[in-house]
């Protein structure tokens, strides 16, 4: 084991312990992930990823990627744009969570242009310049080393293909700022317990937020990793960004 290490929540763990912890919250959350989705964002999270659909650009015959794509929001919503002609490959890390995705895109008889791959963010296994588009929504704060990540996105997005980044922030308001921090350290838990019967990992993914790079932190690493024409949009008040980046 490496003297590496890095955050899990507020605690310090080392690096090769991360990823199966961030795992277990997972495995723990698969099931009432959309619950937690709501409760996190007090059911706003649809306008926000309705708003990554539209600035992604995506058109018919498009081959876009969903990292960490959970139970398939966004990829049921870039299936239904690049058609027949297109492809959605929906990836995530954890494989509780692929098989919620898996299983909801097909209740909705979705899966004819979806494929699925359980796959790390930092290590993508698919050869270079074969997206159009690439969106990671409420993912990128779990990956450990997330410029290794960003690198692996660059690198599998075809030129002039786009990365949108769609993740929790940081208000700019400090009465925002902390009504937010209110409500995530004292009301989330407490949310998680009552409907999922799981305190630790929505205190977690509270803590997960506030480690979170900034937006203009976020906005460097992705210059730092090579995009071009980098920008960032805050929606509600900072409490999400989305960021962008086109592959030179």
């Amino acid at each position: 084991m490496s003297d590496k290490t890095t955050h899990f929540g507020f605690k310090t763990v080392n690096v090769e312990e991360k990823a199966d912890k961030v795992a277990d919250v997972f495995h723990s959350v698969a099931g009432n992930y959309d619950l937690m989705n709501d409760l996190m964002s007090g059911g706003v999270h649809r306008l926000w990823k309705r708003m990554t659909i539209e600035m992604s650009g995506v058109r018919a015959g498009h081959k876009v990627l969903d990292i960490a794509g959970g139970t398939g929001d966004l990829a049921a919503k870039f299936s239904r744009i690049v058609g027949p002609t297109g492809t959605v490959v929906l990836a995530d890390i954890n494989d509780s969570m692929l098989k919620v995705g898996r299983d909801r895109l097909a209740d909705r008889g979705m899966v004819s242009n979806v494929q699925f791959s359980q796959a790390d963010a930092q290590h993508l296994p698919f050869p270079d310049n074969t997206f159009d588009v690439i969106s990671i929504a409420f993912g990128l704060r779990n990956v450990t080393d997330k410029d290794m990540a960003l690198r692996s996105m660059l690198r599998v997005l075809k030129p002039g293909g786009r990365l949108l980044i769609l993740e929790f922030s940081k208000p700019g308001n400090p009465l925002l700022s902390k009504l937010y921090d209110t409500y995530s350290f004292s009301v989330l838990p407490r949310l998680g317990k009552m409907f999922a019967n799981d305190s630790d990992s929505y205190q977690y993914l509270a803590e997960s937020i506030r480690m979170h790079p900034d937006q203009s932190t976020l906005l460097e690493m992705l210059n730092s990793a090579g995009f071009a024409n980098t920008d960032f949009h805050n929606m509600t008040g900072g409490v999400v960004a989305l960021h962008r980046g086109i592959k030179p």
